[in-house]
């Protein structure tokens, strides 16, 4: 696990909501209920950013991390990762000209 300041936490919209609601073990319509209530609680959060962040930077592969899924992390990652590689590819093209 990775270091990372977690003084944010304190002012999370979800401080005083039950724990539970952001890691649904319910399948189906119930799961994506429980899902989409966390994320309503995520949307009025002034720290989702770092929330987020935290979750990424942490590799958290379950729950509702700055309002979003473990499929949302999946898809942020995946274009992060395809953003640095095109980076990269940009500034190889500059050096070799």
């Amino acid at each position: 696990m990775s270091r990372y300041p977690t003084d944010w936490i304190e002012a999370g919209a979800c401080l005083n909501a039950d724990p539970d609601l952001f890691f649904p073990v319910a399948t189906g319509e119930m799961g994506s209920r429980q899902a989409a209530q966390a994320q309503r609680i995520c949307e009025r959060c002034q720290v989702r950013r770092e929330c987020l962040e935290y979750a990424m930077a942490n590799s958290q592969v379950h729950g509702i991390w700055g309002g979003t899924t473990p499929e949302d992390r999946i898809r942020l990652r995946r274009q992060r990762s395809d953003q640095r590689r095109r980076g990269r590819r940009g500034r190889e093209r500059v050096s070799a000209a």
